[in-house]
């Protein structure tokens, strides 16, 4: 049981798109990633994803509406939901998914692909 420093941990990266654990509850990880512009259409057919926005503007679009998500706000995508998470700023969010999801979910492999992911 070690206590995270969010502000801390925000601080020892720079890339946009490359989440990073910080924690673990249960089956899921904890992780923090700042991003910047566009991300790519996808879902993930088993698995939630939750959003909590730290810092910033998230915008994630769906098929039929786009959801703005300011700092303290978060957002749960259920799984089969296709999305596609922007920011024109950088934002900087906490994300839970289920250990071993990969970022880009059925859209893999791709650019934005990150299915080893650094623990800081």
């Amino acid at each position: 049981m070690d206590k995270v420093n969010i502000a801390e941990k925000l601080n020892q990266f720079s890339d946009h798109w490359s989440p990073k654990i910080v924690g673990e509850l249960d089956d899921y990880d904890i992780k923090l990633v700042k991003v910047l512009g566009e991300f790519i259409w996808h879902k993930h057919d088993d698995e939630d994803e939750m959003f909590l926005v730290i810092d910033g503007e998230l915008n994630i679009d769906f098929r039929d509406r786009t959801e703005t998500l300011n700092a303290g706000e978060f957002l749960v995508v259920p799984k089969g939901v296709e999305h596609k998470p922007h920011a024109t700023n950088e934002c900087s969010a906490l994300v839970m998914e289920r250990k071993g999801v990969v970022n880009t979910g059925d859209a893999f492999p791709g650019e934005l692909t990150r299915d080893t992911l650094d623990r800081i």
